[in-house]
């Protein structure tokens, strides 16, 4: 196991296509600065000191008196969140730092390659075969090496309780100096937002310090499993593998997958796509035409072309083109921009991370059907849950929900169970549903019009 070596502190500036051009004195006011930092995370008793960390990637001015902190969903990493921040903080006019969370699973992923081809120092050739050409052709030397799953036996662990521990000492830092902190995330990460809100610490509500709460097509069913459920996913867990199989696709490859696919579409969008030919990609994310790698990838994640159990990767992003060898992507008119999308999910621009995560750890989701809006259930007894302070948050505490296409109606129907639990007024509540229009991912990829940011930015002037 050799975890992706990143300095305590590494200043990474983005490229020109991560953050939207700042005005000038928007520059000079620093509302362009760009930072990753890991920090000292939870101490879990099963985990090495060194995977005891949490990182966070920083987009804007440090002396901005709001923050909010988002909490990526299932197989994601703080990169896919960064073009988004950068729209935030320019539409904010400098007033909010956007905080993303890079959690502990993302230090085990080998960027070593990942790395090089973004400045330029390994051809694309070169980066395909250090990921994926190695798995067909042995003589391909050096080559990523997989983290086995007995090299991480305690990752077994790492549910709600260890990812809320490491959320906490974000959310103090967030708010030192007097900070608004304000804290969201997209699908699964909604179900950390509430999970953190929620949470016991030593007798207090995490929401305590929290000034708003978001949610973008992501949130805690206020229905718990069932005791049985519980005890048979984690009976499950420790007969199997320590990760999720994001659509049916085994880690790492997925994030594997999504990396090469995102950055070749990035540097190479019109070269002939090398995944089309690789015979290990899923049939049904190749495109039935010769493709360059801006249609291999759009082909995977588009709404009319990605597969259902992919469901959760898709967005709105326009069509394979009519005409050509290989055959170009045509953007339809779709609200996202595909060159927007391959930048979130590649990391193109930052140094040392990406959009996804490649090991994404199965008890983080076994834990989330206990969270139940924040009230104590048989669940979380046996899955050491502390969401027990549903009905103990501030009546003054705004609430944003945000459906999409995966959580649409319900997602809207969380946050209002949430916000009448502990009696917080309506006229708190900004309420959003675009479920029939919106793919999973749009609401973070959709440029330059973006229904989600547009009522994000009034709710986030009426914390300010």
């Amino acid at each position: 196991m050799t975890p992706r070596r990143v300095t305590s502190a590494i200043v990474i500036v983005l490229a020109a296509a991560v953050l939207s051009p700042p005005a000038a004195e928007g520059a000079q006011r620093g509302c362009a600065d760009v930072s990753f930092s890991w920090q000292t995370g939870f101490d879990d008793p099963a985990t090495p000191g060194n995977l005891d960390r949490v990182g966070v990637l920083k987009i804007g001015s440090e002396r901005a008196r709001n923050v909010l902190v988002l909490s990526p969903g299932t197989s994601a990493g703080a990169g896919y969140f960064a073009p988004l921040a950068a729209d935030i903080v320019r539409r904010t006019h400098c007033r909010w730092q956007v905080w993303s969370v890079e959690r502990r699973e993302n230090g085990l992923e080998d960027q070593s390659a990942l790395d090089a081809v973004k400045r330029g120092t390994l051809t694309q050739q070169q980066f395909f075969d250090y990921y994926l050409g190695w798995l067909v052709n042995p003589a391909i030397t050096p080559h990523f090496q997989p983290v086995p799953d007995t090299a991480v036996p305690f990752a077994r662990g790492w549910g709600m309780n260890v990812e809320i521990e490491d959320l906490h000492r974000v959310i103090r830092a967030a708010g030192q100096h007097g900070r608004r902190v304000v804290l969201g995330g997209h699908s699964l990460g909604g179900s950390i937002t509430t999970a953190y809100a929620t949470w016991d610490f030593h007798g207090r509500p995490g929401a305590r310090d929290l000034s708003g709460l978001v949610y973008i097509d992501g949130g805690s069913n206020p229905t718990p499993v069932t005791p049985e459920q519980a005890s048979q996913s984690l009976a499950s867990l420790q007969a199997g593998m320590p990760w999720l199989a994001f659509g049916g696709i085994p880690a790492p490859f997925l994030g594997l997958f999504s990396a090469t696919g995102a950055t070749a579409a990035r540097l190479e969008p019109g070269g002939a796509s090398r995944g089309q030919a690789f015979p290990l990609l899923p049939a049904n994310l190749k495109p039935p035409v010769p493709a360059t790698s801006e249609a291999q990838f759009g082909f995977s994640v588009d709404t009319e072309t990605s597969p259902a159990t992919l469901r959760a990767a898709q967005v709105h992003a326009g069509r394979l083109a009519t005409s050509g060898d290989p055959r170009g992507w045509d953007p339809a008119g779709e609200i996202t921009p595909i060159q927007r999308y391959a930048t979130m999910i590649s990391g193109v621009g930052l140094t040392g991370l990406d959009g996804s995560a490649w090991y994404h750890p199965l008890r983080l989701t076994i834990d989330a059907g206990a969270v139940a809006a924040g009230n104590p259930n048989p669940a979380q007894d046996i899955l050491a849950v502390k969401a027990i302070h549903g009905h103990d948050l501030s009546r003054h505490l705004p609430i944003y929900a945000f459906g999409a296409a995966l959580g649409g109606e319900n997602v809207l129907t969380s946050a209002r169970v949430l916000a009448a639990q502990s009696g917080i007024p309506d006229r708190l509540l900004t309420l959003v549903n675009r479920q029939d229009t919106y793919a999973h991912n749009d609401p973070n990829s959709a440029s330059p019009t973006n229904d989600f940011l547009d009522s994000l930015i009034p709710f986030l002037a009426r914390v300010d």
